[in-house]
């Protein structure tokens, strides 16, 4: 898909994540990627209120990070998309988004290095889930402003979990994927759904 179709979809996902309440602010980034050889990606610039996206707030970068198109500077945080498409060859779209139930959530499982899910129906949702029996492991990773370092983590994180369909970093945010940018949107939606379920849970007890 061409940019100006890329950022359309984007925007769009980024009104529906603000309307739920996912990524209030400025917080959260979106990107799909326009072509894989040599990559090109279709990307948020930095400090836009997510619930306001249109075409202009959205930049063309290569492999690099260098803008090809656009006006602003990419999210800081574009290195931690650079590395996930680099690991997950088959992944056309990531998006990142800040709830409050994860956040919640990745701070109470932080030592257990994870956050787990399983016999949710819900879970069918994820790419490839054919049972509510599954169960997923969402990898908890340390925040950090230092993104080369934070890249390094995540790259080694993706080696030990291939098959995760995310990752939190913790006190921050959620990281998903798809095979394009209409996959991702239903598993941000699908997790968000499932980490406020084991949040109410918490709070129940």
């Amino acid at each position: 898909m061409k940019f100006q179709g890329l950022a359309e979809q984007l925007s769009e996902a980024g009104y529906e994540f603000y309307r739920r309440n996912w990524v209030l602010g400025t917080s959260g980034n979106f990107s799909a990627v326009i072509e894989r050889e040599p990559l090109k990606l279709c990307i948020t610039a930095s400090g836009n209120d997510k619930g306001r996206l249109d075409e202009t707030h959205f930049l063309e970068i290569d492999s690099n990070a260098e803008v090809l198109q656009g006006f602003g500077a990419p999210s800081a945080e574009t290195m931690i998309h650079l590395t996930i498409y680099g690991f997950l060859p088959n992944v056309g779209s990531i998006l990142h988004t800040h709830s409050v139930w994860g956040t919640i959530l990745s701070d109470v499982h932080y030592q257990k290095g994870h956050i787990a899910i399983e016999g949710y129906e819900m879970l069918k949702g994820l790419a490839g889930i054919k049972t509510h029996e599954h169960r997923e492991e969402v990898p908890i990773v340390e925040n950090s402003q230092d993104y080369v370092a934070l890249s390094h983590v995540i790259e080694n994180v993706l080696r030990e979990n291939p098959t995760c369909h995310g990752i939190y970093l913790r006190r921050h945010g959620l990281y998903t994927w798809g095979k394009d940018s209409r996959e991702a949107q239903r598993h941000i939606e699908i997790f968000e759904f499932l980490f406020e379920v084991l949040g109410r849970r918490l709070s129940l007890r």
